[in-house]
């Protein structure tokens, strides 16, 4: 056992590095709603959701600085320091991500939506809702199995998304004349399957904590 968990028992209850962590993934499953609902929405709807993206993205930015500020004025934090930093940076490479590949297809005038998008964006949404779940399980740390079983589905997930940008680039490579489309879509794609990668970081993250606290 280490020092710092050893103080854990000497102190009360944390009450500023879990509510940061809870409002980052509350913010970043709304993110992933978001982007999956710009792009099932008409073209001429979606400026109204990128612009909520973009506001998402800067208020996990926020919390992130917050977090770091805790952390230079707290001797005592619920695990481990550098965990804690890990852990909001995983789940605010997350956020950079999916608000890159809304911004992408924002500046590109993307507007023929592909089902390989709208797939990336449902996966992302569902690893988004898993990271929440466990996020929220960290408070008391009593219920690991179920923090394990949420990064278990994420790493399926991450794996799914690997095989949805493959067949979807090698389909644009196929079937796309112009070259401006092949650019635009790669990125787009590119940006929402690094999403799915991020989000298997946070898993690792996660994992990591439990096994320190089993």
């Amino acid at each position: 056992m280490s020092i710092n968990s050893i103080f854990q028992f000497l102190v009360p209850k944390d009450k500023k590095f879990f509510p940061l962590f809870e409002q980052a993934a509350n913010n970043l499953t709304l993110l992933a709603e978001t982007l999956h609902e710009a792009v099932n929405a008409p073209k001429n709807e979606r400026e109204s959701y990128y612009k909520k993206i973009e506001e998402l993205e800067a208020n996990i930015e926020e919390i992130t600085h917050k977090t770091h500020l805790e952390l230079s004025r707290n001797f005592i934090t619920p695990f481990d320091r550098e965990d804690i930093h890990a852990l909001i940076k995983a789940i605010d490479d997350v956020a950079d991500y999916m608000h890159e590949g809304g911004s992408r297809m924002r500046l590109y005038q993307v507007e023929k939506i592909t089902k390989s998008i709208r797939k990336l964006t449902e996966i992302n949404l569902e690893a988004c809702k898993l990271i929440s779940k466990a996020v929220h399980e960290l408070r008391d740390l009593k219920n690991l199995k179920s923090i394990t079983d949420a990064c278990k589905r994420i790493n399926k997930l991450e794996s799914k998304a690997d095989s949805v940008f493959d067949k979807a680039v090698a389909d644009i490579f196929e079937n796309e004349t112009d070259a401006k489309n092949v650019i635009k879509y790669k990125e787009v794609l590119s940006s929402l399957e690094t999403a799915t990668d991020k989000c298997k970081g946070v898993a690792n993250v996660l994992e990591s904590i439990v096994v320190k606290h089993s």
